[in-house]
């Protein structure tokens, strides 16, 4: 055949084909935006809530707690105490703290003022959950309980998982999991495990874990005019993904593992309300005590280091009601 027969025959079988419509396109325009037709379609769950009741969700694994919420004694509120967490919260009634949010050590090895920070990785886990028990009880009904973690990829052990399967076994209910995305780039380290081969390749992350739980309901009670979020801070911050960068004063106040003020704020704004009580029971130099008392939380704050506890006291009166990064 020609090359003018071929290309004749082509135009005529481009004639003659059924034209496409939107029914059977593979792509189309939705709101200004090319989408995929069916994707909807075929994403679509039938008898979706029927199903969902079936399953359970959440009600599978969670515990029914009390529901009597207690006040928190007077000579606890707003203190910054220095001894050891279990033993520290032991002192304190069931139900009377709103919010945990702490960050504890990681067993990376750090030079901690009271703590060492290489422990045989049981032992490890049997302190901190002896720390995390006390939480548990402590917080309200309906409270929230905030652990930010780095597992440590060296050893392969994975903290986040460990620690959220503990608050699970516990009857908590998993709220939802936001990467910290430190934009610190340690990517950039020539720690490839086995070179250009699967062998062994070591893997390395820029971010790190914010594990969040509730005890009993996923709803927390609160007042209108207690809710301090705007619009835009709600609706960026629901992307679980926060891109804030790393504490850039840690030598300045001694500590060598400390979190930013923007990565409390935001925990403190979308989970809890003005006026509640924030607890850190790894308070460090009171990262998460001094964001509470800016922003009109009450807060206990503990630690083992005395050195932190002080450090922690005077970046309160220091700050002057302002926080740095504001």
């Amino acid at each position: 055949m020609s090359d003018t027969a071929t290309k004749n025959s082509l135009t005529q079988a481009n004639l003659t084909k059924p034209k496409s419509n939107k029914k059977n396109r593979s792509y189309g325009l939705r709101g200004g935006k090319r989408v995929y037709d069916g994707y909807n379609d075929e994403r679509k769950v039938k008898d979706r809530k029927k199903k969902e009741k079936q399953r359970l969700g959440y009600e599978t694994f969670a515990k029914d707690f009390p529901r009597t919420n207690n006040a928190l004694p007077g000579k606890y509120n707003n203190k910054i105490i220095t001894g050891d967490s279990a033993e520290v919260l032991r002192r304190l009634p069931d139900n009377c703290v709103d919010i945990v949010i702490t960050s504890p050590p990681y067993n990376f090895g750090l030079d901690y003022s009271e703590h060492e920070d290489t422990d045989d990785w049981r032992a490890y886990f049997d302190k901190l959950f002896s720390v995390f028990d006390e939480c548990v009880r402590v917080v309200k009904y309906r409270g929230r309980i905030i652990v930010n973690v780095q597992p440590l990829f060296s050893d392969y052990i994975p903290t986040h998982h460990i620690i959220s399967k503990f608050f699970l076994d516990k009857g908590l209910i998993w709220k939802g999991e936001i990467l910290w995305e430190k934009n610190n780039y340690n990517c950039k380290y020539t720690a490839w495990g086995s070179w250009k081969s699967p062998s062994s390749p070591y893997l390395k992350y820029t971010w790190e874990f914010l594990e969040i739980f509730c005890k009993g309901d996923l709803k927390k009670p609160g007042n209108k005019e207690d809710i301090d979020i705007n619009d835009d801070e709600f609706k960026s911050w629901v992307n679980a993904k926060w891109s804030i960068a790393p504490e850039r004063d840690m030598k300045k106040y001694g500590h060598p593992a400390m979190f930013p003020e923007k990565l409390v704020l935001r925990a403190l704004k979308l989970f809890s309300f003005r006026g509640d009580i924030v607890l850190d029971p790894f308070n460090g130099v009171g990262t998460t005590t001094l964001t509470a008392h800016h922003f009109g939380r009450n807060y206990i704050g503990i630690d083992c280091s005395a050195e932190y506890c002080k450090t922690a006291k005077q970046r309160i009166i220091d700050s002057g009601g302002i926080l740095k990064w504001t």
